[in-house]
């Protein structure tokens, strides 16, 4: 029995999710119909062994993406002149039932360990949805006075990232993504334990970061960025194959601890993370590098260990990222808000601890079967 919609269903729809007065819905539909009648075609020839049901609405999704990309910027008589073209309408019709055919009907799945209902992820996902829509209340963007919200608000993105790569079956690719938030947790970490000192220092390398990458209208003053970080170089005996370094890592030797410290390097791991007092994640870390460079443990890898490594890490990694944004948001509303804020974490939060340890048992005691 078909399952394709009437012309006044198609309309309804289609007006509902695009309120275009101008739109040609009579035409669409005709496209519409093609692609159905096509599709329905070439699952009753069952040409891959299984037959599958027909969704009409992500037909119609596909449809309108295509029709409004292909028609963007014409006028109103090109637009007509499109549409009166049957070999542009002939081939639309086919792109658009391959394209559902292959992403919806047959569209490969990853064999996945977790979905978006599971606890573990839906739980952190919702704080983390709500740490955003506070943060979207924030002046943003402006990085003389905002870089530190400016850095929660990346974190939280990349977090709610891992957790989506984690519910589709992209284990080693969300541990990579870690890597990047393992990066901002640091550099976040020293930003708001040093406050202005070290925000200073990050917005001036991030200027001789411009210069460097010529990236300044005013010529000027990107010369004068530039000699200046050429002096400070030398003044540190630094040589000109050091500048990349000077300029991603130089901003810490602001701070004292970094600059007393004979062991101190311009680099990640003996630099940033050891200043930030995460050097425990340097294995993690190192194994994140190595998944990112393509090596045989990105293509050999043990889903179900990589992904308790992410979810574990990526935990931890809240719990830090969220101690900096809960400082943030005290300092700056009143006290109604902080006590509703300060109910939602008591009721939640606790529970996200109590995920962390089940899960990190969950961990250990599937090692020990392994090594058994």
């Amino acid at each position: 029995m078909s399952n394709i919609l009437d012309r006044n269903q198609f309309i309804d729809f289609v007006k509902k999710i695009e309120p275009n007065p101008g739109l040609d819905c009579d035409h669409l539909y005709e496209l519409y119909e093609t692609v159905y009648q096509g599709i329905e075609e070439i699952n009753d020839v069952n040409q891959f062994n299984k037959q599958f049901d027909i969704n009409s609405f992500d037909i119609i999704f596909y449809l309108l993406g295509e029709y409004f990309y292909s028609t963007r910027g014409l006028g109103k008589e090109n637009i007509a002149k499109f549409n009166e073209n049957e070999n542009i309408s002939e081939s639309m019709c086919s792109v658009i039932a391959d394209k559902y055919i292959s992403l919806s009907a047959y569209n490969h799945k990853e064999s996945k360990l977790t979905n978006k209902y599971f606890p573990p992820i839906s739980s952190l996902d919702l704080y983390l949805n709500l740490m955003s829509n506070i943060i979207s209340l924030y002046n943003r963007n402006e990085p003389k006075k905002t870089l530190i919200v400016d850095l929660l608000n990346k974190s939280i993105s990349i977090a709610r990232c891992i957790l989506n790569l984690l519910c589709d079956g992209y284990e080693t690719e969300a541990l990579a993504m870690w890597r990047t938030l393992h990066e901002c947790e640091c550099t976040l970490i020293l930003l708001d334990k040093y406050r202005d000192l070290a925000i200073n220092a990050y917005l001036k390398h991030m200027e001789f970061g411009l210069a460097y990458k010529n990236a300044i209208n005013d010529k000027e003053k990107q010369d004068k960025l530039f000699y200046q970080m050429k002096d400070e170089m030398a003044e540190l005996g630094l040589k000109s194959k050091d500048i990349k370094k000077y300029i991603e890592y130089g901003w810490m030797l602001s701070i004292d601890e970094a600059k007393n410290d004979p062991n101190f390097k311009l680099n990640f791991r003996d630099g940033l993370e050891t200043l930030a007092g995460l050097h425990q994640y340097s294995n993690i870390y190192m194994t994140s590098s190595e998944i990112l460079h393509s090596t045989p443990l990105l293509i050999y890898s043990n889903k179900r260990y990589f992904y308790y490594t992410t979810l574990l890490s990526l935990y931890e990694s809240f719990f830090r990222i969220e101690k900096v944004f809960t400082t943030l948001f005290f300092q700056s509303v009143p006290e109604e808000a902080k006590k509703r804020y300060l109910e939602m974490r008591n009721l939640y939060y606790q529970q996200l601890i109590n995920i962390h340890q089940r899960e990190m048992m969950v961990f250990k005691q599937t090692n020990k079967k392994k090594e058994a």
